[in-house]
């Protein structure tokens, strides 16, 4: 039968085996967390306002599939659901559905619904989404240098 003991000592030995290491976390003593090594309110503070717009921006267009979508959407503007469904066929239909809201709410795309049979709806940039497009091309660029980086590695 598997006591409790036995079952306590597998926890500890694989918390043990697992320990989460944090070496950016200002006022550590070691790598590791432990009571002791608390984060004061100041340094956790500091630390989120410097990394706050950052946060805020990853929020909205971080994930896997939101860059790809508005580079496709900026490629062709305005673009219909069933065009980006067949630009991207590895999206699911509900994921590529719940990012376009999510990119909508946050004031990136602009969705137009058409009274027509059959349904239209086309995305297009806001001004907002626009203002992303110098930061994709640099995204673009920089993983363009990487790859060459890459290749001439021996």
């Amino acid at each position: 039968m598997f006591g409790l003991h036995s079952f306590t000592a597998k926890i500890h030995a694989a918390n043990a085996r697992n320990q989460v290491v944090y070496k950016t976390i200002p006022g550590m003593t070691d790598d590791t967390i432990s009571a002791d090594q608390s984060i004061t309110k100041e340094d956790s503070g500091s630390f989120s306002e410097k990394n706050n717009t950052m946060n805020i921006a990853l929020d909205i267009i971080g994930g896997k599939w939101k860059l790809m979508l508005l580079n496709k959407i900026r490629e062709e503007c305005p673009m219909r659901f069933g065009v980006l469904r067949r630009k991207l066929p590895h999206i699911t239909q509900a994921t590529l559905t719940a990012q376009l809201k999510q990119l909508e709410r946050d004031g990136i795309l602009r969705r137009e619904a058409y009274a027509e049979s059959p349904p239209r709806v086309e995305y297009k940039l806001t001004e907002i989404g626009k203002s992303l497009i110098p930061i994709m091309d640099s995204l673009c660029a920089w993983g363009e240098d990487y790859q060459r980086q890459i290749r001439k590695k021996p």
